[in-house]
């Protein structure tokens, strides 16, 4: 009997808005990703992505093209939409065409819609990640503007896709509500490297939060994201003032900048790579994200993944309801959104058995739950899937 020949790796067309060195989600999860499965032999990937940022390294398997683009609306607005040159639109367009199967993260990103037109042209299967629905901008004219970009671009591109992947729960129904997928949508969790985030014992903590600037005798709470609306900045400013005798770390970047608030119990840590986040994660004693529109962000499941505990949006909770009470939630975007965050936080000061009980059980949580081999594994699958019904 013959040996059975092994499968050609599939070819594969990556887009994302940046790469990883921008320090988003988005682009953290596509490297996670990307990276092993090429390591695995099961594809041969080529990365599109905007030149703002050094892409990452090429390995076997895994070639960079970094896109000329312009970036001034994430500049002057906070708002990530680079706008990519026509040449290399162009250089996109003939890796469409070359490719097996294009791999979309998020559907309204210029060079994404780009892509997907580009692969109806060449006949090439589409499989998007969608990681964000609808965002409550406080600005009523963005809201409406994403409202109806969802409505007709993402309902477009979702829908004719050869398998669309979710993130989260609440991305997924949202999108349900008004679009008619091609096969049925999955919902596939992000993983976790566990080699790098995981729990260390009280001794090692104690040290560690004086690394980070923490103080013994003082509650460390941190916040890690870009400094934009959708984050939950300016009612994060109001608890950092409401909560004086609490250090507050901000770990990110962008336009509303926390070192401006000029408050003695806040202090911002930029330009950190995603590895240098654990000592914080570590360290503190709670995560703080009041985001919204955002899914399930990866900085929860590194955070619970460290053992701390985090505190979110009844929204971001939903994304992920098989936590349940491990996963600490309050709502947003209602009149009393402020009091009842305070509220919820003067509880847990009070009781501080709470959160430090909680550290065990959600660093076990996650490393059940949270793989990044096990993710890979599955969107090779989702991948081929695709190649073969074409």
């Amino acid at each position: 009997m013959k040996p059975i020949a092994p499968r050609p790796p599939i070819r594969v067309t990556l887009v994302t808005h940046y790469y990883p060195a921008h320090r988003g989600g988005v682009e953290a999860v596509a490297s996670e990703v990307a990276s092993r499965l090429a390591a695995s032999g099961a594809a041969d990937i080529t990365w599109y992505a905007s030149d703002t940022d050094p892409p990452p390294k090429n390995t076997p398997g895994l070639r960079c093209a970094p896109a000329r683009a312009c970036n001034f609306a994430e500049r002057n607005m906070g708002f990530p939409f680079p706008l990519w040159s026509p040449a290399a639109l162009a250089r996109l367009a003939r890796s469409v065409r070359d490719c097996d199967v294009v791999h979309l993260h998020d559907c309204l990103y210029l060079p994404n819609v780009f892509a997907w037109t580009a692969a109806l042209v060449a006949r090439r299967p589409v499989v998007i990640t969608q990681h964000v629905g609808h965002i409550l901008f406080r600005n009523p004219l963005l809201r409406v503007v994403l409202a109806g970009a969802n409505r007709l671009l993402g309902k477009l591109l979702l829908a004719s896709a050869a398998r669309t992947v979710f993130v989260s729960d609440v991305v997924l129904r949202y999108f349900e509500g008004f679009v008619r997928f091609h096969r049925p949508p999955l919902r596939l969790a992000n993983g976790v490297d566990g080699a790098i985030f995981h729990p260390v014992g009280e001794q090692e903590r104690a040290g560690l939060r004086a690394q980070v600037g923490g103080e013994p005798d003082r509650p460390l709470f941190l916040f890690a994201g870009r400094f934009v609306e959708k984050k939950g900045l300016r009612l994060l400013h109001r608890l950092a003032q409401d909560f004086p005798d609490v250090q507050w770390i901000f770990a990110g970047w962008g336009p509303l900048d926390p070192s401006q608030w000029n408050l003695p119990n806040v202090s911002v840590r930029s330009n950190l790579a995603q590895a240098q986040l654990v000592p914080f994660y570590q360290a503190a004693d709670l995560l703080v994200l009041p985001s919204v529109g955002e899914g399930f962000p990866l900085v929860v499941q590194e955070a619970m993944a460290c053992g701390t505990p985090a505190l979110v949006g009844e929204e971001t909770a939903a994304g992920c309801p098989e936590a349940g009470d491990l996963l600490l939630h309050e709502p947003l975007g209602q009149d009393d959104a402020a009091s009842r965050w305070r509220n919820r936080l003067e509880t847990l000061l009070r009781r501080e058995d709470t959160l430090r009980s909680l550290r065990p059980r959600v660093a076990e949580f996650a490393h059940a739950n949270w793989s990044w081999d096990r993710t890979a594994e599955r969107y090779g699958e989702i991948l081929r899937d695709a190649v073969n019904a074409r």
